[in-house]
């Protein structure tokens, strides 16, 4: 095989398919996000906003298992906020457009700000940080979660595994330094919050086929996909075969893996 993946600049995801993203994210959000809800320990009838809300699978979490008094949710991508809006939870949540660095909401605004798995795509990610620390009240929580980039222990870690078994340099994510306990404490720490803790979460998802594990995961929006996407079939069935390898269907013929985010919470001060 003889096959180009470019520079290892960063390769930033497009998130311009709400459905596409949704299946390909959705699933390991909710496998990852009930966790962290309740590591995240919130109380109940709690001003709520979701930072980075996507396509509102984790915004439908947070309806569901921490009876909010009020839900707000944000993401820069017009498409994403357009596929949560046709949701059933935008009977109970606010969807917006906006941007995490810039949010849109007066200080002291919410109780609780979590954003999951986004805080790596965000460009100034001390800045918006700061932004959710301002539109918290004092004594308030903020959290959120990333995928263990560092560690290659994101959903995608069997195709980065396959690749680099075949001598090709995986796509590198934004944020991928930064993704460590180390990274997101220091980022929580730089603009002030109190009672840093961090934790890694696993989350398993299973898949009915290997058929359906492919199509779902590489989703021409991810750097991943796109790079399949580039290949030749006789590249692209080479690649098949070491992803297989690296997560054999079992018996009944379903894929199962593990993935893990690294999460961080913080308390403002009083």
């Amino acid at each position: 095989m003889c096959y180009k993946s470019g520079s290892m600049a960063e390769a930033r995801p497009t998130f311009d398919d709400g459905a596409a993203y949704d299946e390909f994210m959705g699933r390991w959000s909710r496998a990852v996000g009930a966790v962290f809800l309740d590591w995240l320990a919130a109380p109940r009838k709690a001003a709520w906003l979701d930072v980075g809300c996507g396509t509102g699978a984790f915004t439908t979490l947070i309806v569901k298992t921490c009876a909010p008094a009020r839900v707000a949710a944000v993401d820069p991508g017009a498409a994403q906020i357009e596929f949560a809006r046709r949701q059933p939870v935008a009977k109970r949540a606010d969807f917006r457009v906006a941007d995490a660095q810039t949010l849109p909401f007066s200080d002291g605004t919410f109780d609780v700000v979590a954003s999951a798995l986004v805080i790596n795509f965000i460009r100034d990610r001390a800045r918006a940080v700061a932004q959710m620390r301002r539109v918290t009240r004092p004594y308030g929580t903020v959290g959120g979660y990333v995928w263990d980039f560092a560690d290659d222990r994101s959903p995608s870690w069997p195709f980065n595994r396959a690749l680099s078994a075949l001598g090709i340099e995986p796509p590198q994510l934004p944020g991928t330094p930064e993704s460590t306990f180390d990274g997101l404490a220091a980022l929580f720490a730089g603009v002030g919050f109190d009672d840093i803790a961090t934790r890694a979460i696993d989350g398993t998802c299973a898949f009915r086929d290997f058929d359906t594990f492919w199509r779902t995961q590489t989703p021409l929006m991810h750097p991943v996909g796109k790079l399949v996407a580039a290949m030749s079939e006789p590249d692209r069935a080479a690649l098949k075969d070491a992803v297989r390898a690296q997560v054999p269907p079992g018996p009944d013929g379903t894929i199962a893996y593990a993935a893990r985010a690294n999460a961080v919470k913080g308390r403002v001060p009083r």
